[in-house]
């Protein structure tokens, strides 16, 4: 046999192989195409949003963009320089320079000041409403995995569940007005919200939890009950450990939803301007969870459509879908973080 001889398993040509080729080739385009899209949107909302987060000079962070309520921005020539002053500071400087209490400013609303009420209702939201989910999703969770018997009625029970997923927010955020806002009469408030957001993605947790807790081998259960343990005992130490990771899966997937809704929260629980914080002026802790808050997607979404456009708005667009994405990623990052320790420790 020569050296030039072809080897007998060696692949040979043929148009079926060309297509196979030419078949693999479209799908990396097509993967490759939207990793292109997605780092285009991120990158434009990066590159605008770094530009009003951060800043040249010392200390390199817009802090009142982090610190303070969004105000009215005044625009003004004063002394042959062009100036740029918040509501409050205007007034300030107007009650200080007796000269310029007769300058006609150029107004524009939400241009100024920062969006920390916006950042602290997002959280609460998040928190409030996660908490709330995996609350009862992992309650029902359990109890189909663990205690039902299987039958006709789980399985209703099932494609219920796997319906309620595909539900529009909208539908969520009508049902919540009806019921928490109305029928209930908690006004809108952080309650409403919590409760609006938490039904929204039980689906998601309830399917993820199950999923969770059916991956653990049935040994540990048999093991456990016979030493002797109840079946709740078993469920605690020896199922719920192990299932963890997959039901904080859960949670992350949760936190992506519900921090980026705006229709739900729109009608339960966010303002569009709200100075006060949730805890202020508070009679009792009790008001706490009736309080109305902003929140950043609602925010995006009052600035990007309910007023008129221009480049102070556009600044403060990008600024806050920043910010926004930032804490999105940091919530689901601690989700991540604790995942893999609880992966690490609970190893089978």
């Amino acid at each position: 046999m020569t050296a030039t001889t072809s080897h007998v398993f060696q692949a040979r040509p043929s148009s079926a192989r060309r297509w196979e080729t030419g078949i693999a080739w479209l799908f990396r385009g097509a993967t490759y195409l939207i990793l292109l899209c997605g780092l285009m949107v991120f990158g434009k909302i990066f590159y605008e949003g770094s530009r009003t987060v951060f800043k040249t000079e010392a200390p390199f962070v817009n802090t009142a963009f982090f610190t303070e309520a969004p105000e009215t921005l005044h625009v003004f020539n004063f002394d042959g320089k062009k100036m740029e002053m918040g509501d409050r500071a205007f007034r300030a400087f107007k009650e200080a320079n007796p000269a310029a209490k007769a300058i006609r400013s150029e107004s524009y609303v939400y241009s100024a000041g920062g969006i920390f009420p916006a950042i602290v209702g997002t959280v609460l939201l998040v928190l409030g409403s996660m908490a709330i989910a995996l609350t009862l999703g992992v309650s029902a969770a359990i109890f189909l995995s663990e205690y039902a018997t299987h039958g006709r009625v789980l399985t209703m029970i099932r494609l219920a569940i796997l319906n309620l997923a595909g539900v529009p927010s909208i539908v969520y955020g009508l049902f919540g007005l009806g019921l928490f806002v109305i029928f209930l009469d908690w006004n809108v408030s952080l309650l409403a919200g919590w409760f609006t957001l938490a039904l929204m993605v039980l689906p998601v947790v309830i399917t993820a939890s199950e999923e969770s807790l059916k991956a653990v081998p049935q040994g540990f259960r048999e093991g456990s009950l016979a030493l002797g343990a109840t079946k709740w005992q078993t469920i605690r130490t020896n199922v719920l450990p192990y299932a963890m990771p997959g039901i904080l899966t859960s949670s992350i997937l949760g936190i992506a939803r519900v921090a980026g809704e705006t229709a739900p929260i729109m009608f339960t629980a966010a303002y569009a301007m709200r100075d006060m914080l949730p805890w202020q002026g508070l009679g009792s802790w009790t008001e706490f969870p009736f309080q109305g808050v902003m929140a950043l997607p609602y925010h995006i979404y009052v600035v990007s459509s309910k007023i008129p456009q221009n480049e102070y708005t556009e600044r403060v667009q990008y600024g806050t879908a920043f910010v926004f994405l930032m804490i999105v990623a940091l919530i689901a990052l601690t989700s991540i973080l604790l995942r893999n320790k609880l992966r690490n420790r609970y190893r089978w």
